[in-house]
């Protein structure tokens, strides 16, 4: 390794990449996830009322009659109700359409570093990532649902969404005046919330209703549709290019060698101690491409923040270091077993021969 410095380090860069791959990956799945809980506890709300057949992570269209939130804001218990409406704008983006009056009173209304509330029927709210990733600022155009809208007011991210719209615009630009998608509750005290679901429970039949507790501890990598299936595919193919890189790197290695095991071997090395040289090389290579897939990974974290904050979120997540390294070293060291194997095998007497 210190002879061939090289060799190694490009070898340990191409051990670094699927480990930067296999960690990235998951930062960004538990970093949206991440944020999207901390969007929807920022709203304040005690209680969630989906709609019927949707399911925890998606949902499409407003299909809830907007006189549910009236109905709903006049139950036993319940302090407070608001009905938004979501519409996806690219991509994984969505505008949310709010009463602002109601979700103020629910949440405490928006923390503005720029500008302030809708003024006009014309007016935008984007929060600070959606700020800084499109360069905006309060007076600028925004193009969303193919319609220009002047920036209001920026706001500090982590309340509902990255843009708002006054819910009748967005009701009436996607036709679906009178409708909504979610329904938050805000009960008087806290000891009320399971009562208050299951009383809803027997009125609206079908209706997924949770507590904002359970909602969010169900928002998990495990839930969303086919991650997981995405999350081990990625890992196959870090295995599948770790041992490629070992394998190829080692097998170089013992070609290049081949003298010099020829002389070990002479000098009384067993086949076992060759084995084991190559194996413990391809180990270190192993272990300083996990150090590397690593940092690359902070590396990663640290461009999307500055690029996409908006779009994407990644979280760092050292509880995966262990299982991408055992991954990286399998691969390694399924890698040198080939070339370990050949070069253990070797005669020493074509070996010192070897030109």
């Amino acid at each position: 390794m210190r002879y061939r410095p090289l060799r190694t380090l490009l070898s340990v860069l191409l051990i670094a990449i699927p480990v930067t791959l296999i960690l990235t990956l998951v930062g960004l799945s538990r970093g949206m996830l991440e944020e999207s809980k901390k969007r929807t506890s920022g709203i304040g709300a005690d209680i969630m009322v989906r709609p019927p057949g949707s399911s925890i992570i998606t949902f499409s269209g407003a299909p809830m009659d907007q006189r549910l939130v009236k109905m709903l804001r006049q139950w036993p218990h319940v302090a407070g109700a608001t009905g938004v409406i979501t519409q996806p704008v690219g991509g994984i983006s969505n505008v949310f359409g709010v009463d602002l009056d109601e979700f103020n009173k629910m949440s405490g209304g928006f923390d503005f570093i720029e500008g302030g509330p809708f003024k006009g029927p014309n007016d935008i709210l984007i929060d600070d990532f959606y700020a800084q990733q499109e360069k905006k600022h309060v007076g600028d155009t925004v193009n969303v649902l193919n319609h220009n809208w002047r920036v209001a007011g920026i706001y500090r991210a982590g309340k509902l969404a990255r843009m708002v719209l006054p819910i009748s615009v967005v009701q009436d630009l996607t036709g679906n005046t009178g409708r909504v998608s979610l329904i938050y509750l805000k009960v008087d005290r806290a000891e009320n919330i399971n009562p208050v679901i299951a009383s809803l429970h027997e009125k609206l039949e079908g209706y997924p209703i949770y507590s904002m507790p359970e909602y969010l501890s169900l928002v998990s990598i495990e839930n969303v549709p086919a991650l997981n299936s995405f999350i081990h595919v990625v890992i196959g193919i870090g295995i599948v290019i770790g041992f490629a890189v070992v394998c190829l790197s080692m097998y170089m290695a013992v070609l290049q060698r081949t003298r010099e095991i020829g002389i070990l071997k002479s000098l009384g090395a067993s086949r076992m101690y060759i084995l084991v040289l190559i194996v413990a090389e391809a180990f270190m290579m192993g272990l300083f491409g996990t150090l590397l897939g690593i940092l690359f990974s902070f590396g990663a974290r640290w461009a999307i923040l500055a690029l996409v904050p908006a779009s994407l979120q990644q979280a760092i997540v050292p509880d995966w270091w262990l299982r991408a390294g055992l991954i990286a070293l399998f691969a390694s060291l399924l890698g040198a077993l080939y070339p370990g194997f050949r070069a253990a095998r070797q005669d020493p007497i074509e070996a010192l021969a070897y030109e």
